[in-house]
């Protein structure tokens, strides 16, 4: 069904410098050495670069990346007033400052709150000043979204929450920064980049939203030792998927077209048997 997979790894944070490191943006198709990006500015270029070419040489793309593409059921509504998941991606769009030193992620998630009765639901301030109406700790909320979880996200044990912007595990402040970016591709490339769950693929570019913690054991064992575990698993998970029969993993409930769905999600077990014989050509990252 596509000819080439790239996953990515996402970041929420500042610059990470230019020796690769953990914690950063990595791209991997499973083939060539896994991409390291310092920051978003070079994940944007390099994506919209292997979108161009793809594009451009009639090959169907599929690019899994590893946060949120939507939040539980009614959030984008009370926020944007509107039901589809892109109407919170163009609201986010408009408000975040990012730049490699800073953004205003911690900011964005206080104003959200704001809009709430109580404190919450996001928490999670990573900085030393404090924001008001975004409390540092969860249980230092008092309010909370009525349902914590996305229905997809109750499929995949050990996946955490959008609304926590920080501490280990933490996908909220990936969320915040990374649909603008995802906004900004969809505004450029328009119909010829479809998103998965909320449209079907089309025969250009799909971007979908992955877990490579769905075969974390399976990572762990094909991994190298001295190999940094972000730049492993979006190669090791993206060679998996290019011996996936991907239409059987499009496969979602209504709930999806408004909370999004993790690849795979409920298909563990197939995924973590494709993973045993997944061939991995890549040496070391670029």
């Amino acid at each position: 069904m596509f000819d080439d997979i790239l996953i990515v790894d996402w970041s929420g944070g500042k610059d990470r410098g230019p020796t690769p490191k953990r914690d950063a943006i990595w791209m991997g198709d499973g083939v060539a050495p896994p991409l390291y990006c310092r920051n978003r500015q070079v994940a944007l270029a390099a994506l919209t670069h292997r979108i161009d070419t793809a594009l451009t040489q009639g090959i169907r793309l599929l690019i899994g990346v590893d946060f949120g593409l939507a939040y539980p059921k009614g959030f984008a509504r009370h926020i944007t007033g509107q039901t589809s998941p892109f109407a919170m991606w163009d609201w986010l769009a408009e408000r975040v400052d990012d730049t490699p030193q800073d953004n205003n992620r911690f900011d964005i998630a206080a104003e959200m709150n704001r809009s709430l009765p109580g404190i919450g639901p996001f928490w999670g301030n990573g900085l030393k000043r404090d924001i008001p109406d975004l409390p540092r700790k969860g249980r230092d909320r008092s309010y909370h979204w009525a349902t914590s979880r996305r229905d997809t996200e109750r499929l995949c044990p050990g996946s955490f929450e959008c609304w926590q912007l920080a501490g280990a595990g933490s996908v909220g402040s990936q969320i915040i920064m990374g649909l603008p970016v995802l906004a900004a591709l969809r505004a450029r490339f328009g119909k010829r980049l479809t998103v998965w769950p909320f449209e079907a693929p089309g025969d250009g570019v799909t971007l979908v939203e992955v877990w490579p913690s769905l075969i974390a054991k399976s990572i762990a064992n094909l991994k190298r030792t001295d190999d940094i575990l972000d730049a492993a698993q979006v190669s090791i998970l993206a060679a998996t998927l290019a011996r996936a029969d991907i239409k059987v993993l499009l496969s979602a409930p209504e709930i999806a077209k408004e909370e999004g769905w993790i690849l795979g999600a409920g298909q563990t077990s197939y995924l973590v048997k494709l993973a045993k014989t997944a061939p991995l050509h890549w040496q070391g990252p670029t």
